[in-house]
């Protein structure tokens, strides 16, 4: 039978929506993630295909970044830049046709001047050519479960059109590389960098903006409006903010950056101010038990594998749930760290959570008299 049981040192936690006010904001998709867990702690619109603009870009670091981790690239490595790349118009970071440029110079010119030259390096050093790594780029979104990514180029141009990417794709794409390639997020903080005489600052207005902004990166098209994915650290929380599709009523480029990174820092200011991180449990706590049949013991101690935590809005608190669930009695014999349930967490306007269970010890089976004792008795009580 089916049994659900309140953990006694559950918490009541939860979210609701004094937040959503707040977070309105006139950009057309719109993504804040916990990066830490990785939950959707509110969005706009954050799962439909648009254009991505530089966002892109991060992708083509992705693939220069998986290279460099596993050995088949170093830093000081240089690659030659072709007369495609030299030709590529848009943000340049200004490379010369037929001089070879190291490839920590070419993470630089990506990501603070947006080169989109740089990019069709990368890309023609990586992938052959640059549909060889648009190839290679459309595979990578398969393998990180991008669903609604599709590349056309390394650098986001509108011209060969096709290139798409969701608000939420490019926050799972964000929070892969801040977890994965911890040792070359650095970069993205940097602030200026010069090149072949031409000194450009980083485009990315948030982290003048807002303290404790250390990433990731900007575009903007025509099409895609302005945008900007941005990462940002206070205490022991991060958070991830995705926004595009924002239009500046006026031509002037710098008003609009200043803009863009205005709505982004207020954005983060507010997610900073309203949603907090809950520790529920560690390894090795008791979340609860579970009943056990046929065994050397009547209950099992249950566990989770992982730290839970949950993020949410500061008002909702009072309104979270945690419980154990499981399909019980469970028959003995029980090893240790075999799943036995789940414990869920649901609130109003949370989309909830179910995380494993594990048995936190190892339950042998009854000897042969208590399994015919125990077997007669439930036979006698039709339980």
């Amino acid at each position: 039978m089916f049994r659900s049981l309140v953990s006694a040192a559950a918490i009541l936690i939860a979210a609701a929506l004094p937040a959503e006010a707040a977070m309105n904001t006139a950009a057309e998709h719109a993504v804040l993630m916990d990066a830490a867990t990785g939950q959707v702690l509110w969005e706009k619109d954050g799962h439909k295909a648009m254009p991505p603009a530089s966002m892109s870009k991060l992708m083509t670091l992705d693939l220069l970044f998986q290279r460099l981790a596993d050995g088949r690239v170093k830093l000081s490595d240089t690659f030659l830049v072709s007369e495609n790349a030299w030709r590529t118009q848009g943000s340049k970071m200004f490379v010369l046709v037929g001089n070879r440029v190291a490839v920590e110079n070419l993470i630089r010119g990506i990501i603070i001047q947006s080169g989109n030259d740089a990019c069709v390096v990368v890309a023609e050093a990586l992938g052959g050519s640059v549909q060889g790594f648009a190839d290679m780029m459309n595979k990578r979104a398969k393998e990180l479960g991008l669903k609604n990514s599709h590349f056309v180029n390394p650098d986001g141009l509108p011209d060969p059109p096709g290139q798409r990417m969701s608000a939420y794709d490019l926050a799972v794409l964000a929070r892969h590389i801040i977890t994965v390639y911890p040792q070359y997020y650095h970069y993205f903080n940097e602030r200026e960098f010069t090149w072949n005489g031409i000194h450009q600052p980083n485009r990315n207005m948030v982290l003048e903006k807002f303290p404790g902004a250390d990433g990731l990166k900007t575009g903007h098209t025509d099409e895609a409006g302005y945008g900007v994915v941005a990462s940002a650290k206070r205490d022991d929380q991060r958070m991830i903010l995705v926004v595009s599709g924002l239009r500046y009523p006026g031509a002037n480029d710098w008003f609009a950056e200043r803009y863009r990174g205005d709505e982004a820092a207020r954005l983060l200011d507010t997610a900073f101010r309203e949603f907090r991180s809950y520790k529920l449990f560690a390894p090795n706590d008791v979340v609860g038990e579970a009943k056990v049949w046929q065994g050397k013991r009547d209950t099992v101690k249950l566990t989770v594998a992982k730290p839970l935590a949950v993020t949410m809005q500061v008002d909702s608190r009072k309104d979270m749930k945690v419980k154990v669930k499981y399909d019980g009695p469970v028959r003995a014999p029980i090893a240790k760290g075999q799943q036995i349930g789940t414990v869920t967490v649901t609130a109003p306007e949370f989309p909830g959570m179910a995380i494993p269970l594990y048995a936190a010890e190892a339950v042998p089976s009854a000897g042969i008299f208590s399994r015919i004792f125990s077997g007669l008795k439930s036979l006698v009580s039709g339980k």
